[in-house]
């Protein structure tokens, strides 16, 4: 099942010829080019119907076609003719992603609920176009943004449909018996096919690590959206206004409740004013001015989007950890830092109840105990088993920097302990003849465990140990760097231990239950 992100994408054919002969009172029924670098860049249906390419030099295309009309391209009036395409669709479902003047995007999750469809909603977007002047308009549906777009352009058959959706899970089918050229890389699109590979099926075929190897990480990433992987998202425009919320505090101000109650009515607006133009916020940008000029700014991330009770939270949370304000509060800025359009974040039809109860419920609890006294637990990448969880405030977006993925050198192999102590507890670990055990610089071990004390004076006898394995982190920071022997024993009630000796002593990590 492909993980890329199911796009609408609107492209009318032949934008920026069209725009530029209205702007210039032509008739599109004529035949016209756009001249760029003494090439032909785009051309009406009639100037293609004489022979006329893109990419033809000026002379040939003049030659094929004596009556062409050449336009040297102003790429600024077919962006400024789409400003209205995208102003009527953004009426009807905001979230719209322009990619060049004819060509935008926006997830079809949220018009096809709301239109009842996919089908529907392609159509209805062609219906809302043609009311501007975009006759003739395609909408491509698929996973993806580069099998969306590809669709929509009528690549791969069916060009004369004004619609046309790729069942989920089937770009890679889709994309498979399409050339190489689609790829839209001219150095790649002349290669392949001197090596035998002129499909993208059979660019796909290919290993992913050789295509690695030989073309670099552009191939590779050319390779994943020809198996119809493509992660990339819809992007939202800017708002078209400044939604900032300013409060200004004369006299400035010191206790934190003052502050919160100040800015309650402004970050009510704030929300408000993002609604009026049907987007939501998920990342907002506070910063807080001192009376001295000290400014402290932070970006908070939120999982779903913020209500206004939310964001009056997070000035108040930050006012509370801060260490860099020095003096009162003399202002205080809310800004979108990352938006959403709001359908994406709709209930579907029969509500997420639970799921919203739960949340409003963790969420008054953290606004009475503070924004660290809810906290979910985050999988992330180490060494050492604490390392291997992260512990993240409710409400705030998981952003782990230590990934799972990355290989962590030295790492115990799974399965790791079934309980990891967030404070190592210190022990002692001795041979059958009560002496300490220690680890050479050679990584030797002096004797064999074979009791374990811990600092209550419970001893328990070991049965079987492994180890040690060496562990060196940091070592190129003194503050932070870390050298130490991990070993595994068992004892005799059929508990494992993960044991760990550094230059303080033995300690008990984890235990394996």
């Amino acid at each position: 099942m492909s993980s890329a992100p199911r796009l609408l994408v609107l492209h009318v054919p032949d934008w920026a010829v069209r725009a530029q002969a209205r702007e210039h009172r032509v008739p599109e029924s004529e035949p016209v080019a756009l001249i760029a670098a003494g090439a032909v860049t785009a051309c009406t249906a009639a100037a293609r119907a004489q022979g006329v390419r893109i990419g033809m030099r000026q002379r040939e295309a003049q030659g094929r076609c004596p009556g062409l009309r050449i336009e040297r391209e102003e790429p600024a009036i077919a962006a400024r003719a789409f400003e209205a395409v995208l102003a009527a669709l953004e009426e009807a479902l905001p979230g719209w992603h322009p990619l060049s003047p004819g060509t935008a995007a926006v997830r079809a999750r949220g018009p096809a609920r709301y239109y009842g469809g996919e089908l529907a909603a392609a159509r209805t977007v062609v219906g809302i176009v043609a009311g501007v002047g975009a006759t003739g308009a395609r909408v491509g549906v698929a996973d993806g943004l580069f099998a969306a777009e590809l669709a929509a352009r009528g690549t791969g058959g069916a060009e004369s449909s004004a619609v046309r959706i790729v069942p989920a899970g089937g770009a890679g089918d889709f994309l498979a018996p399409l050339p190489v050229s689609a790829l839209g890389d001219p150095e790649l699109a002349s290669l392949l096919p001197r090596l035998g590979i002129r499909t993208l099926g059979a660019f796909t075929a290919l290993d992913e690590g050789d295509v690695a190897a030989r073309f670099g990480p552009l191939g590779a990433r050319l390779h994943a959206l020809a198996r119809g992987r493509d992660p990339r998202p819809a992007t939202p425009r800017i708002p078209p206004r400044d939604i900032d919320a300013v409060v200004d505090f004369e006299p400035p101000v010191e206790r934190v409740d003052e502050v919160a109650f100040g800015v309650r009515a402004a970050c009510d607006d704030f929300v408000r004013a993002l609604l009026g133009e049907r987007l939501v916020c998920t990342a907002l940008r506070v910063e807080l001015t001192g009376e001295n000029g000290e400014l402290d700014e932070r970006v908070w991330l939120h999982p779903r989007s913020f209500s206004s009770a939310e964001v009056v939270d997070r000035v108040r949370w930050q006012l509370q950890a801060t260490e860099v304000l020095r003096s009162p509060v003399a202002r205080v800025r809310v800004s979108p830092d990352a938006v959403d359009p709001v359908h994406v974040h709709e209930s579907g039809l029969w509500g997420t109840g639970p799921d919203e109860r739960v949340h409003s419920v963790l969420s008054r609890v953290q606004g009475m105990v503070g924004h660290r006294g809810v906290l979910t637990p985050q999988l992330a990448g180490g060494r050492r088993p604490a390392d291997r969880q992260t512990l993240v405030p409710w409400g705030d977006r998981a952003s782990v920097s230590r990934g799972r993925e990355h290989p962590w050198p030295g790492a115990l192999p799974d399965p790791p302990p079934t309980t990891v102590y967030a404070v190592p507890r210190p022990l002692r670990v001795e041979d059958v003849h009560g002496r300490p055990v220690t680890v050479d610089d050679r990584g030797r071990v002096s004797a064999a465990p074979a009791v374990i004390v811990s600092q209550t004076g419970t001893r328990r006898d070991l049965t079987a140990w492994a180890g040690p394995w060496p562990l060196e982190e940091r070592w190129w920071d003194p503050a932070t760097a870390r050298a130490a022997h991990r070993v595994q024993a068992v004892d005799a009630s059929g508990c494992a231990w993960l044991l760990v000796l550094d230059g303080e002593g033995w300690w008990a990590e984890g235990r394996y239950d």
